[in-house]
């Protein structure tokens, strides 16, 4: 293709960009993709929400709701096992001011225990504001707070998930158009 760029299909994403600007991505015919899916964990004191990409690792979809009790460890290992999950991205609730708070530091408590668990690695994303904008973008789907208690955990573990996976594929495709 005129002007494209393909990264090789051992590389993070395999793309073509097909333009300086990246406003087009397509996935080569030829590479065969042997991705896992990436989980994605919003963590509450009630109930965990979680979240998976797709193979490609472009989409984030929303997955389950696991109840914060001593049990969570050992169900989100099975999901990693189930999905055969690349790694887990663990929300991480700063503080406005971008400090760790209490909630952060029981997320970071809950990280250190899947790490010695999981065959994966855990990482932690920025989640400033998330469970704010799954409440809003749930009620402005026409959504009751009542109907969507347990579904905004998911919905807010995507929205972590595809800030995520966006910033990774930004971060490669400027790769590629810097080491051009």
């Amino acid at each position: 293709m005129k002007n494209g760029h393909v990264l090789e299909c051992g590389s993070a994403l395999p793309l073509l960009i097909e333009s300086e600007t990246a406003r087009s991505i397509v996935i080569p015919e030829k590479c065969s993709v042997d991705m896992n899916p990436i989980l994605a964990l919003d963590f509450g004191r009630a109930r965990i929400g979680a979240a998976i990409s797709d193979e490609l690792q472009l989409l984030a979809h929303p997955l389950e709701t696991i109840p914060a009790n001593e049990q969570a460890p050992s169900r989100v290992a099975e999901i990693v096992h189930e999905k055969k999950v690349d790694h887990v991205v663990a929300g991480l609730p700063k503080r406005m001011d971008g400090q760790i708070g209490s909630a952060a530091t029981e997320v970071l408590q809950f990280v250190e225990k899947l790490r010695a668990i999981l065959p994966c690695p855990v990482v932690t994303w920025d989640e400033r504001l998330t469970t704010v904008a799954a409440h809003r973008a749930l009620r402005d789907a026409g959504k009751k707070t009542r109907q969507t208690r347990g579904y905004v955990d998911q919905v807010a573990a995507q929205m972590i998930l595809q800030s995520y996976l966006d910033r990774r594929a930004t971060e490669t495709a400027s790769k590629v158009i810097s080491d051009r």
